[in-house]
């Protein structure tokens, strides 16, 4: 399997800086609550002196979202939305260990972080443009269609595991308690971009080896000339 970028996106978003990681052996019985805080607390602290809208790493997708003919204000990427409702409600909502992780990094860094459940995904997942026949399966199991032109998480069965890039994940491969193998995937778009997803990855491939007995992740930043990432 691999993960990787198409040459539209690239094109397009010269700014970008993905970085992936694959952890297998993810159970659901482990308590991340002390780790999951550590980051809540990174968040505070950035919280208590900007709103979550003033970040540079959220206007950066505030602006890609423009470019894509979206309103910002409608449409917000992931770490944006949980940086708003943690604002509000001063955490988040208990998931799943890994979900719970991750959803704690994504608002310490203001970056969206997606994981999916490798086990849903046939052959491989490119950021792409929709071509407008793909199936998009939402939380609640309902069915939709990604219009033609919309960035979308594409795998090789035409399924879109998330819609609008970083807006809103499929219900499909979501993590659930039988999850055991997954890809994880930040972008970002702001000037220091490199160096925080660097520090990202880092920090998310030592918890993850903290709480389960995973294979130490090989985490991988991408770019216009490497777009690709394989993973068994």
């Amino acid at each position: 399997m691999y993960f990787q970028h198409s040459d539209d996106i690239w094109r397009d978003f010269p700014e970008l800086v993905p970085g992936a990681l694959h952890a297998a052996g993810i159970t659901g019985d482990v308590s991340a609550h002390d780790r999951v805080a550590g980051f809540a607390e990174v968040a505070a602290k950035r919280l208590a002196s900007a709103s979550e809208s003033e970040l540079p790493e959220i206007q950066a997708w505030r602006r890609a979202f423009s470019r894509m003919g979206l309103k910002p204000t409608q449409y917000r990427c992931a770490s944006e939305s949980l940086l708003r409702r943690f604002r509000k409600e001063g955490s988040l909502p208990t998931l799943h260990p890994l979900i719970d992780l991750c959803n704690a990094v994504s608002i310490a860094y203001a970056i969206p972080v997606a994981v999916f459940d490798v086990s849903q995904v046939s052959g491989f997942v490119e950021v792409r443009h929709a071509a407008g026949d793909e199936t998009y399966v939402t939380f609640s199991g309902d069915t939709e269609h990604p219009p033609a032109g919309e960035v979308i998480f594409a795998d090789a069965a035409g399924q879109a595991h998330a819609r609008r890039w970083t807006n809103r994940q499929s219900g499909l491969s979501a993590v659930r308690d039988t999850t055991t193998d997954v890809l994880i995937v930040a972008e970002a778009l702001h000037d220091s971009a490199r160096a925080d997803i660097d520090s990202l990855l880092t920090a998310l491939s030592g918890e993850l080896t903290t709480l389960w007995p995973v294979t130490p992740p090989k985490p991988a930043i991408l770019t216009a000339s490497a777009p690709r990432f394989d993973f068994s």
